[in-house]
């Protein structure tokens, strides 16, 4: 009878765990052998366990996954790590992949793709999501990521309220214009933000202006 794919989950959102868990725990091919809420925790269970799979967060208080990757593939280089993140920057994909890890996938990923991404990883086989393995090639290739805008990743709804908010409007003035809640328009601010890896609307407007958007428009 063959093993069960030994995996360690590391993720600061204890939500984030279970759920995963409780999914893998359903499947006799996994067997979880420990949950880490960063990267020490992280570490002390890879020196113990030396599990087939690591499931990676970037992002935790302390240590963060790139720096926890790099310490687990020291100590266990036979151990893959999967990168489970919602980023996916340079800032964040090339010094992950430096650092060792097999496959860096997005949290937006169905549970069934993510799980054959565990699989995968054990013989080594690479699984990079498609934003991800787009920013590679472009790498690769030498290309300008200014090519491939992250303007073009927002919605058409996202694109309106952040041309209004180039245009100094408040939330409640672009809810008015557009017709909308308050609220859908900050849920719209939020997720602006987050696709251009912004961290307020000032940096918003700066962009819209340096990128040209607001001249093309």
């Amino acid at each position: 009878m063959t093993e069960p794919i030994s995996i360690l989950l590391v993720d600061d959102h204890e939500v984030v765990r279970k759920g995963i868990r409780s999914y893998l725990d359903s499947l006799s091919e996994y067997r979880v052998v420990g949950e880490a809420s960063n990267g020490e925790e992280a570490i002390n269970i890879v020196e113990e366990f030396i599990p087939d799979v690591v499931l990676m967060d970037l992002i935790m208080p302390g240590m963060d996954g790139v720096e926890t990757t790099r310490r687990i593939k020291k100590i266990s280089p036979r151990t893959q790590v999967v990168v489970l993140t919602s980023f996916h920057d340079d800032s964040h994909i090339f010094p992950a992949l430096k650092a060792g890890a097999t496959s860096y996938i997005l949290k937006d990923m169905k549970m069934d793709k993510l799980v054959e991404s565990l699989k995968r990883a054990v013989t080594g086989e690479v699984t990079l999501h498609p934003l991800v393995a787009r920013r590679v090639l472009q790498n690769y290739r030498g290309e300008d990521p200014e090519e491939q805008p992250l303007y073009a990743e927002l919605s058409g709804r996202e694109q309106e309220v952040l041309l209004l908010i180039a245009n100094g409007l408040s939330n409640s003035e672009i809810a008015a214009k557009l017709v909308i809640s308050e609220n859908t328009v900050k849920g719209h601010v939020s997720n602006i933000l987050s696709k251009l890896h912004l961290a307020d609307r000032t940096q918003v407007a700066v962009f819209a202006w340096q990128k040209g958007i607001m001249r093309r428009e």
